[in-house]
């Protein structure tokens, strides 16, 4: 790893132990899986696919649970109002329900993703990973955004403190906390993550990691990627685009995914590839407003996940 760019060399290799132990750790968590993904009837793919409920909406949780497959993910990531409210919908159900409906098709709970609780409310949601057979839950970091330099890094390791309890907790649940990097936040860089990659040491923390936050440089996130190495847990396949703050023609909404806008998904892919990543990936976009389908139908949305995730494996090596 190359840490030089954003954190002293001399605190890097003090911490290169730590971070060989981090990486032991990690692969030996319940979320790398111990096969390929496959489609009932396809091929086995490159990634690991996971179906962000929020891409439906606020579709009926069975019919989106019925889309994984098809779409060729190994399981579902339930999403809480406002994006959808599958999550909510889990518990109209209760867990017995969820259960057997996974068990029916044939798919996994994948990830909770769970922004609204952050990462200190997370206690009851462990637990429910625990016993729905989840070890992966996504929120957000906590602290003041625009940080660098030393600034940066009084702030992460203060995050990483008061993160304390919340990861002893996800440990004995046998649960990773991914924090994603988001804007307007103290998670809001490249050198941000790479400083709490250090942080983090042995502790059931990783990364989630979404371009459409970072500047659309797709060679500068290849050399992200490659540094955070076995951190990263979540991969989204989502680019900037022309944003999502405002509503804006459809066509123009759907740049934000892989093969859609600008961005050059080839070196990503090649690094994902480099650093042989086993975590997940979502085909990810968010819509104006929130809450609402990507697109009209559910076959729809559908049938452009497949297109972006086509489109994301064609880039894989040879």
């Amino acid at each position: 790893m190359n840490f030089k760019r954003d954190c002293t060399r001399r605190e890097a290799l003090g911490r290169l132990s730590a971070v060989a132990a981090s990486a032991a750790w990690l692969s030996s968590t319940r979320w790398a899986a111990a096969d390929g993904t496959a489609t009932d009837d396809g091929p086995v793919h490159h990634f690991r696919y996971a179906l962000a409920s929020s891409m439906y909406g606020k579709c009926e949780l069975r019919e989106v649970m019925e889309q994984v497959r098809p779409t060729g993910a190994e399981g579902i990531d339930l999403w809480p109002l406002v994006h959808g409210n599958q999550r909510e919908q889990l518990d109209e159900w209760g867990e017995d329900r969820f259960k057997d409906e996974l068990a029916r098709l044939g798919i996994r709970l994948s990830c909770l993703t769970q922004y609204k609780l952050g990462p200190f409310g997370l206690n009851d949601e462990m637990a429910l990973a625990e016993r729905l057979g989840c070890s992966l839950i996504v929120t957000g970091a906590v602290g003041p955004k625009g940080l660098t330099g030393d600034a940066l890094r009084r702030g992460v390791d203060e995050f990483m403190t008061k993160m304390r309890d919340p990861l002893a907790r996800a440990a004995d649940h046998g649960v990773t906390i991914a924090i994603e990097n988001h804007g307007g936040g103290l998670m809001d860089s490249a050198e941000s993550v790479r400083c709490l990659c250090e942080a983090a040491a042995d502790k059931p923390l990783a990364i989630a990691l979404a371009p459409y936050h970072l500047p659309q440089d797709s060679e500068d996130l290849a050399r992200l990627i490659r540094d955070i190495g076995p951190r990263l847990v979540m991969f989204y396949a989502w680019q900037h685009g022309m944003g999502c703050m405002e509503a804006q023609p459809k066509e123009q909404e759907l740049l934000q995914l892989p093969g859609k806008g600008d961005l050059d998904f080839g070196p990503i892919v090649a690094a994902l590839a480099e650093i042989e990543y086993q975590g997940l990936t979502e085909i990810f976009m968010h819509p104006y407003p929130r809450g609402v389908p990507i697109l009209d139908s559910t076959a729809e949305v559908t049938s452009q996940i497949i297109e972006s995730r086509d489109f994301l494996e064609s880039l894989w090596p040879a």
